[in-house]
């Protein structure tokens, strides 16, 4: 039993170096919790993000998932409910987390099956998989949304406009304007950025939303670079996240788009 047997090695590894400290730690977070964000991101086991984010334990909410989805609130009945947004309630009403990230990535296993299954009837066919029929359902919205941008022909990088609960959380996207990355990638950052509206559908989060008590983040990684990409509302791309422009993106991540620009063309940047 390789599997079981290099988890249970890496248990007393735990045990030797680290469960002690881990002891004062545990109860430090339990007396003063202080979380920061809620992150869903795909259970891609490439995709590490404690190590990505150098979070430690009481930082962050993390929910993974193949694909990194978060389904629309019309697919949150009480039959259809899924552990999403009992998240996104659990973190954002219950406890005071102002920033919510969506995370995809590079080479996604469940995004390259959503898009093998992209024409309409394979979508609409309800017999399938579990895996099948959670992509199906739940990827349908990113679709629609490449199909836009592949629409645009000789434009093919954008812009796209992703319409909120509100016309302050409307936006326009690029993607990858530099043609830098493959259909399955491009469709893969589409797919992230729907799921900020997804999120954004979600009635108990509405009032939050538009006082500006939660934030909504997409952020997409490199698998081939190891490179973390953010999505900035002010370039209308996803950009690169390193020293030189770190502070300009965190504020970048707090201001909603001006409408008034919502039709001049994005440029091209590399951070």
């Amino acid at each position: 039993m390789p599997g079981l047997q290099k988890v249970l090695k890496g248990v007393l590894q735990y045990r030797e170096l680290f469960k002690s400290k881990m002891v004062e730690k545990l109860v430090q977070i339990s007396e003063h919790p202080q979380p920061t964000a809620l992150l869903f991101t795909c259970m891609d086991t490439r995709l590490q993000p404690s190590v990505i984010t150098m979070s430690n334990p009481g930082d962050m909410f993390v929910v993974r998932n193949a694909g990194n989805m978060v389904p629309h609130s019309d697919f949150c009945s009480y039959d259809h409910i899924t552990t999403e947004p009992g998240a996104l309630e659990l973190a954002c009403i219950h406890n005071p987390i102002r920033h919510v990230i969506v995370c995809g990535h590079s080479d996604c296993k469940a995004i390259n099956l959503l898009l093998n299954m992209r024409d309409k009837k394979a979508l609409e066919n309800k017999d399938g998989t579990p895996l099948e029929n959670w992509v199906k359902k739940h990827g349908l919205s990113s679709v629609m949304k490449f199909e836009q941008l592949e629409n645009l022909g000789d434009k093919g990088s954008g812009p796209i406009i992703f319409q909120g609960a509100s016309p302050k959380h409307t936006f326009e996207a690029f993607i990858d304007p530099q043609n830098e990355y493959s259909i399955l990638d491009k469709l893969s950052q589409v797919h992230c950025l729907q799921q900020l509206q997804n999120i954004a559908s979600q009635d108990f989060l509405k009032e939050k939303l538009s006082k500006n008590e939660v934030h909504l983040h997409a952020m997409w990684y490199d698998m081939k670079l190891a490179d973390m990409l953010i999505f900035s509302r002010q370039r209308k791309q996803f950009v690169t996240v390193n020293e030189d422009n770190y502070l300009h993106l965190l504020e970048d991540s707090m201001t909603m788009p001006d409408h008034k620009e919502m039709e001049k063309p994005s440029p091209v940047w590399r951070g």
